[in-house]
């Protein structure tokens, strides 16, 4: 898109956001936040980073939570075409500090809990500005109240986001989006709801991700009202549902399972239409075991940060002709898109029916195929079946957890010789990461608390394994490579001689 394009999506953003005055906008906790009020929220950040001196094309990170003083910093940030980069709540403060001074930045926004000692150290080191926001007060932070000479990293050419992908075209890594995209991104992550006669959005997603930032474009660009949770929880959800008579909401499959398990009555979910989701594979079972139960269809669909949204999903008119022949399927690409599958070694295009890797192209943004690492297959209507990941990738309730990452961080401790990580089958969240580990010769075995914490304090915390095992010799093949087979049945018969254990760390 052109500039005049971005020009024009701002100016339209800024209109709607102004369009709400004192009527409602956000429901937080239960109560109401006006538009007005969050305007003061994005004018009360943007005059305090220019009285601390912090240059328009310096670059700023938010550390987002979902709360609505993040969504106004986002909203502030697109309209103001102020370039950010999200910087991930479920970091810790180690990892933080360590986005702070590879990324340049020239100021900081993040809630009172995320200002670590870690942090604060290194938003001074970088002669950087702090910002401390609640939905009370947003303030500067003690000591980082105004701006330093730099040098700070450099913006990029064009007003974007900064977001971590999730992993889907490989290891995760931060990728700008320009906010040009973000025009079709806000105009499709409303699209969904284009026929509901309740204008209100449900958002669970985190706002520090790109499924987040274009929930709460998609609602203001809309003009809808949005019920934003701070975090996923089947009460309040079953409750802003009923309340509000939701027509289409936006899940994960850890939501269907949660929703399944709480047995909620399906009075509760009867104004619901449709469910939609991705972020994850939902099991054929599943959906249907939802469907049965409810009589809501469950429209699933796929997508990456790296495609800004959704590019394969199923409508519910080609749901309802071809969803019972094609169970497995995640429907069609979208218009605009075209989707393929190579062969991983050559890149030869795959004829109809073939497994290799996915790969896609948005025409809108770029003439570029994009490789995904999920394998897939098209059939010859242009249904598309998703069956896996070539990396090995766990995919913990739509968080990817890249074993490789995690195991080089048990390798560094002191006493471990190896580690080996693998996905295990869960029934809430799909799979979890279990770890083996071997020990270092004379090494005095740590407890496995200790190695947990161990990987919490350096990755975020879906990477930290429910279980780590301690074994005298990894189980290895003729080529002496880790046999992950052996160690999924290993870290199963280990699982059953211990009982249950908790599937989210604490």
């Amino acid at each position: 898109m052109s500039g005049v394009g971005t020009a024009r999506f701002v100016d339209e953003l800024d209109h709607a956001l102004r369009s709400y005055g004192s009527a409602p906008f956000i429901e937080f906790g239960g109560d109401w936040i006006s538009g007005d009020d969050l305007l003061a929220r994005v004018d009360r950040v943007g005059d305090l980073l220019d009285s601390g001196g912090v240059p328009f094309a310096a670059p700023v990170g938010i550390v987002a939570r979902n709360r609505p003083v993040f969504a106004a910093a986002i909203l502030g940030f697109v309209v103001a075409g102020r370039s950010f980069t999200n910087l991930y709540s479920l970091n810790p403060p180690a990892l933080l500090a360590r986005d702070v001074e590879e990324l340049g930045l020239a100021a900081v926004v993040a809630a009172p809990e995320d200002w670590s000692p870690e942090l604060r150290a290194a938003v001074a080191a970088a002669g950087a500005m702090g910002i401390s926001a609640t939905e009370a007060h947003i303030g500067v932070v003690d000591g980082l109240e105004a701006c330093g000479p730099g040098p700070f990293g450099e913006s990029p050419a064009v007003p974007s986001v900064g977001v971590l992908t999730s992993g889907t075209s490989g290891p995760p890594k931060r990728i700008q989006i320009a906010m040009s995209r973000l025009e079709h991104a806000a105009a499709s992550a409303n699209s969904a709801h284009a026929t509901d006669s309740v204008p209100i959005d449900l958002c669970s997603w985190p706002l520090g991700g790109i499924g987040g930032v274009c929930q709460v474009l998609g609602s203001s660009y809309a003009r809808r009202r949005m019920v934003l949770l701070e975090r996923f929880s089947v009460p309040e959800w079953v409750d802003a549902v009923r309340r509000h008579r939701l027509s289409r909401v936006g899940v994960v499959p850890t939501t269907i399972r949660m929703v399944l398990d709480a047995g909620v009555p399906k009075e509760d979910l009867a104004s619901l239409t449709a469910v939609l989701g991705g972020a994850a594979p939902l099991e054929p079972e599943l959906r249907e075991l939802f469907e049965r139960t409810y009589g809501i269809p469950v429209l699933w669909g796929y997508g990456a940060t790296e495609f800004v949204g959704t590019v394969i999903a199923w409508t519910p008119e080609l749901y309802a002709t071809h969803g019972r022949d094609h169970r497995e399927s995640v429907g069609r690409a979208v218009p605009g898109v075209e989707v393929r599958v190579v062969e991983p070694e050559t890149g030869r295009v795959l004829d109809a029916g073939e497994t290799g890797l996915l790969e896609g192209r948005v025409e809108r943004y770029s003439p570029d195929w994009v490789r995904t690492t999920d394998l897939a297959s098209i059939d010859a209507s242009g249904f598309v079946t998703i069956h896996g990941r070539s990396d090995g990738a766990v995919n913990r309730g739509g968080f990817k957890v890249l074993p490789e990452r995690v195991q080089r961080v048990l390798t560094e401790h002191p006493a471990v010789l190896d580690s080996a990580v693998v996905g295990v089958s869960d029934h809430r969240l799909g799979q979890v990461p279990v770890a083996a580990i071997e020990l270092a010769a004379g090494a005095e075995p740590p407890s496995e608390e200790a190695l947990k914490d161990w990987v919490r304090d350096r990755l975020p915390v879906h990477h930290v394994p429910v279980r780590v095992l301690t074994v005298d010799r990894l189980p290895r093949n003729a080529a002496l490579k880790v046999d992950r087979r052996a160690v999924i049945a290993l870290a199963e018969d280990r699982a059953r001689d211990l009982g249950p254990e908790p599937a989210t760390p604490s």
